[in-house]
């Protein structure tokens, strides 16, 4: 992990969120790129909770994340190139090293540099082929699991990004909802027919919750059915790393396994970059266009819903709308998220 100098948290000036909120929700990890996307070649240039962000990769691997400003005439830093593992403004030259701090100024090269020409960095995690970060480093946080993208054992995928014009705790509660699948998800793999949600246990974990649903809706797409076993029992495990990250485990026929990571970054209130880093153990030699396509499926239909729900922010208090048994999942979600001192009108 890239070491940083931690400086105070201040809300960016066009911020989208109240500043309670974006409080509570600097602390945690955040996927903001993929690793391919990083280079030692280009600063890549991205934003999280409204922050601007530029992120570089330094030429022995390890990477950078910083605020996106040249402090000296605020121009993003993104614009700018690498050279010999420094970062250099488009604008006027200036350059900065690993650990933010300004180390030329080409038009006065004999003057001393003000110690305030000095970036914020952040913290850098490089996880499951994505780059990770968190605006506020006030101690340990729990990080999402997906162990099995480093075991031999189990294909890795990473599909393109989803960019949704929509609130990350909508698209998170719209993850873990099971209700939908029957009409949401009728032309991929749901069944009109099998609308019923069976009972499901939720058990709290320090990071988030469990959800362990069992019901005879089928994982596979429509064009699979037939492998269905008549009478089979499907198993899906949703474990939920507060606030937008979930991992879905699906139990498989002949004790196959598949782990989907939701992990929803904010780029802003309403809009989020959604990544989906995906392990399977079995059908390793199947056509990975298959899977790309079928998970671009699943999640366009997500996204048709998500982007039209009203009251666009996800609504904390429980009171301000009406659930049923089978939101069991949704319900201990808003809670948790309201126990992280999130507002009543969640703008996230």
């Amino acid at each position: 992990m890239q070491k940083t100098e931690q400086k105070p948290a201040t809300l960016p000036r066009d911020c989208t969120f109240s500043e309670s909120d974006w409080n509570a929700l600097a602390p945690f990890w955040y996927p903001i790129a993929f690793s391919h996307e990083v280079t030692a070649e280009k600063p890549f240039g991205t934003k999280l909770l409204d922050q601007r962000l530029v992120v570089y990769r330094l030429s022995e691997g390890s990477i950078v994340v910083a605020r996106d400003i040249c402090l000296h005439r605020g121009v993003p830093l993104s614009l700018g190139w690498i050279d010999g593992d420094e970062l250099v403004c488009a604008y006027h030259g200036v350059r900065y090293n690993k650990e933010g701090q300004c180390v030329c100024i080409p038009a006065y090269s004999e003057s001393a540099i003000p110690s305030r020409l000095k970036l914020t960095t952040y913290p850098v995690m490089e996880r499951y082929g994505l780059v990770w970060t968190r605006l506020v480093d006030n101690g340990p946080v729990h990080f999402p699991d997906l162990s099995e993208w480093d075991d031999p054992d189990y294909l890795q995928v990473l599909p393109n990004s989803v960019a949704m014009n929509a609130a990350a705790g909508r698209q998170m509660e719209g993850f873990l909802d099971v209700s939908h699948f029957a009409f949401v998800h009728a032309q991929s793999f749901g069944d009109r027919s099998n609308p019923e949600v069976p009972n499901y246990p939720v058990e709290l974990t320090p990071h988030g919750f469990r959800a362990d649903y069992q019901s005879t809706v089928s994982n596979y797409p429509h064009s699979l059915k037939h492998l269905n076993p008549p009478g089979f029992v499907w198993r899906r495990l949703f474990e939920v790393w507060l606030p937008f990250t979930a991992k879905l485990t699906v139990f498989f026929p002949n004790g196959g396994l598949l782990h989907v990571l939701n992990a929803a970054s904010p780029v802003s209130a309403r809009k989020t970059r959604l990544f989906v880093p995906i392990c399977r153990n079995f059908d390793k030699d199947a056509p990975l266009q298959d899977t790309l396509d079928f998970n671009h499926q699943v999640f366009a239909e997500d996204q048709v819903m998500v982007e039209e729900q009203y009251p666009e922010d996800l609504p904390i208090n429980l009171q301000d709308e009406v659930h049923i048994s089978g939101d069991k999942s949704s319900i201990t979600y808003r809670k948790r998220l309201a126990a992280l001192g999130l507002g009543r009108s969640f703008t996230a």
